[in-house]
């Protein structure tokens, strides 16, 4: 069975990320969206938060589980045996970065490859900080995340703004 993970904060989960994730759900036999824990980002949102948002929105992709972890990604997809990171790219600066962590990651666990995604035209512009930022001052965000999660997401950073 081939098993892949696909990490992120998903603070909030939008629409490029269940292109990312429903793309690596066709290669895979298994694909663990994972909701990784960064103590040195502030979310918006708690880990079971996001977790629900993701098991909200992949709801009919049954090839998909949702988990959180608050390690090292290596441990965590070796414990999983998992033979694939996933990882969606929006531009060059994406790739220097993650570049950097799949080596790092290689290192730590060699019996997994990072695997990069190229995201879709239509959402390279599109992030977690984006949709926060447009959220918060009051902006429409029906075009950026599912319907599902889109009044979770507008309740918590809609400041009210006029």
């Amino acid at each position: 069975m081939s098993i892949a993970v696909c990490p992120g904060s998903f603070d909030p989960v939008t629409f490029g990320h269940i292109d990312i994730i429903s793309r690596a759900s066709k290669i895979f036999d298994k694909v663990i969206v994972l909701v990784s824990i960064n103590p040195y980002k502030e979310a918006s949102f708690t880990v079971s938060e996001r977790v629900n948002m993701l098991k909200a929105v992949t709801e009919g992709i049954d090839n998909v589980v949702i988990d959180a972890y608050d390690g090292l990604l290596a441990d965590y997809t070796r414990k999983q045996g998992a033979s694939a990171i996933v990882k969606g790219l929006r531009a060059v600066s994406d790739f220097e970065y993650e570049f950097q962590m799949a080596l790092a990651n290689k290192k730590l666990y060699n019996d997994a490859e990072t695997i990069f995604f190229t995201t879709t035209s239509e959402n390279m512009y599109l992030s977690s900080s984006v949709v926060k930022q447009i959220a918060s001052l009051g902006g429409d965000i029906t075009g950026f995340v599912p319907d599902e999660i889109l009044e979770t997401i507008t309740n918590r950073l809609n400041k009210g703004v006029q």
